[in-house]
């Protein structure tokens, strides 16, 4: 086993899942979506306009990502909670846009996923763009309730009307982006995650880890 490739919209249970999993299996996680938040702190951190896709890119290009488990460095900066903060949660999707920063920090995640023997890489185009590849493809979804509900879970707030609507935005964003859209990689296998438990998702990824694991 080398890599899965965890992939689905917001609120579908990609972090909690992806990280279980690596947990399980013993190998480490990478949270991709991490990596474009710190992008988007950055820029307001310096008061570079997200929308600006030159000074974006060039910001970019020199910064420093450093995203485990435990937290996440901006150039040597803990950004670990303010990179999930209501104004980077805003600024992420246009930054996400941005085919320079892509295509930057999809360099930087295949070195990543290759100096590693194994691995589970978690996003929105893992499969389908970083790592086509991938040993396990895997693509979770959920019903737009329950989503919305973790969302505001997820973001501490008691609003799921809000979360809701940020959720639809996010959707649409991604999905409809000219760079990477967010789409089920071919060969991914679809897991819905409404009602199931953390355990019984991480048990049907780990099961398909170990079904390619025997195949290789």
């Amino acid at each position: 086993m080398r890599v899965i490739a965890i992939d689905g919209p917001a609120g579908s249970g990609k972090t909690t899942v992806a990280r279980a999993v690596a947990a399980r299996l013993g190998v480490e996680h990478l949270d991709t979506g991490a990596m474009y938040r710190s992008v988007a702190f950055a820029a307001l951190q310096s008061g570079v306009d997200p929308m600006d896709v030159e000074k974006v890119a060039e910001l970019a290009l020199h910064l420093r990502i450093e995203v485990d488990d435990r937290r996440v460095l901006v150039d040597d900066v803990d950004a670990t909670d303010a990179i999930r903060g209501p104004d980077v949660s805003v600024a992420v999707s246009t930054v996400a846009q941005n085919v320079a920063v892509r295509s930057e920090l999809v360099r930087r995640q295949r070195a990543w996923a290759a100096a590693r023997g194994g691995a589970v890489m978690e996003g929105r185009d893992i499969g389908s763009v970083v790592l086509p590849d991938a040993d396990v493809k895997v693509y979770l979804v959920a019903d737009d309730a329950e989503r919305a509900r973790r969302r505001a879970r997820q973001d501490g707030a008691a609003d799921v009307a809000g979360a809701a609507a940020d959720v639809a935005r996010r959707d649409r964003i991604d999905a409809g982006r000219a760079a990477s859209p967010m789409v089920v990689a071919e060969g991914a296998v679809v897991i819905d995650t409404t009602g199931r438990t953390i355990e019984q998702v991480v048990d049907a990824v780990v099961a398909l880890a170990e079904s390619a694991k025997g195949d290789g």
